[in-house]
């Protein structure tokens, strides 16, 4: 099933906090319970929380005691903002808010109801519009990958991070049906272990081998020639390809240069934000320091009480160590402020 759906008048998702341990889908009527799914990671990953917004504003529009199209658009655009305020680094939720927000501000149609109709079939059309792409990327993505490698993955970017499919696992995936022998050599990525519960659980239902290992690890793969590539996802790439991503992924870029070991960012165009003219002005969240501290092992915690922690969700790689960034309309190489301009308007 997708990650994210609308079926039975309401939005449906996997509970990804839970796996992999158990699998759940939970139901959604209201955009503030959607809100606060995105925040406490219910649903997480930038295409996955995107199609979530543009959800999250058709029920919005159902929920509105509105009459005519101003007034609706008012409760559109109160709604947009609790939206976009669930996760700020990720671009994908306000561009997805935005899309159904402007569709609606230049809808001409005589009444609300049929407003509310259109909004509803344009979120469905985002997450259909998403695995598409994906399968867009990984073909292209999949070129980067030779038969018999061993590549380096982080956090989660596979189906469960999108509506379907996957980014940057997309691509593993892809070469992987492709036929091409590919090993994975997973990180855990802490503090919420989404490399260790969610990727580990996709590659090992699809089949694809792969190893988990610590965070700190990857560096003793790299240098020791063991990993002939690294993928990674992204949050939000600013308009010269610094990209902010799962935090960690900044440290990899910087060990992968250092080990001459090609670095592949894996995004959709919606991903891509033209309006940051580099990464220094991308909002970095910052998520509650109980993630970090709550660690246990053998039932015993590992910080001492009455200690602080800092938790920074994602971190923000410079341009300069990224070897490509692969999107649905091709494979973007440095100078990235032409490439990525052409990604965006598909030529």
């Amino acid at each position: 099933m997708r990650t994210v759906d609308w079926q039975n008048d309401a939005v449906q998702m996997i509970d990804q906090r839970i796996l992999p341990g158990r699998f759940e889908v939970l139901e959604y009527r209201d955009y503030r319970e959607i809100a606060k799914a995105i925040t406490d990671m219910v649903v997480r990953g930038a295409p996955a929380i995107g199609a979530a917004g543009g959800f999250g504003m058709a029920l919005a529009a159902r929920q509105s005691p509105a009459r005519d199209r101003d007034s609706l658009l008012i409760d559109l655009m109160q709604a947009k903002q609790v939206l976009d305020a669930a996760r700020p680094t990720a671009v994908n939720l306000a561009w997805a808010t935005s899309r159904v927000l402007d569709l609606a501000h230049h809808l001409v149609l005589p009444n609300a109801d049929d407003i509310r109709s259109s909004l509803l079939v344009e979120a469905k059309r985002i997450a259909d519009e998403d695995v598409e792409i994906n399968r867009r990327m990984a073909m292209h993505g999949a070129t980067l990958i030779n038969d018999g490698d061993t590549v380096l993955h982080h956090c989660n970017t596979g189906a469960l991070a999108t509506v379907d499919y996957g980014t940057a696992l997309g691509v593993i995936r892809m070469a992987h049906e492709l036929g091409k022998r590919v090993h994975v050599l997973v990180d855990e990525t802490r503090p919420r272990l989404q490399g260790a519960r969610l990727t580990a659980w996709e590659l090992k239902n699809l089949n694809i081998p792969f190893d988990l290992i610590a965070d700190n690890a990857a560096g003793h793969f790299m240098h020791t020639g063991q990993v002939k590539a690294v993928f990674v996802g992204a949050d939000r790439v600013a308009a010269n390809g610094d990209t902010a991503n799962k935090i960690g992924t900044y440290k990899l870029a910087v060990v992968a240069k250092e080990n001459n070991v090609p670095f592949y960012v894996v995004a959709p165009t919606s991903t891509i934000d033209l309006s940051l003219p580099d990464g220094a002005h991308i909002p970095i969240e910052e998520r509650p320091m109980a993630e970090v501290l709550n660690l246990e092992i053998d039932g015993e915690p590992v910080a001492p009480e009455g200690i602080t922690a800092r938790n920074p969700a994602f971190d923000v790689t410079p341009n300069r160590y990224l070897t490509a960034i692969v999107t649905e309309n091709g494979v973007v190489r440095p100078p990235y402020v032409e490439g990525l301009r052409k990604a965006v308007k598909g030529k």
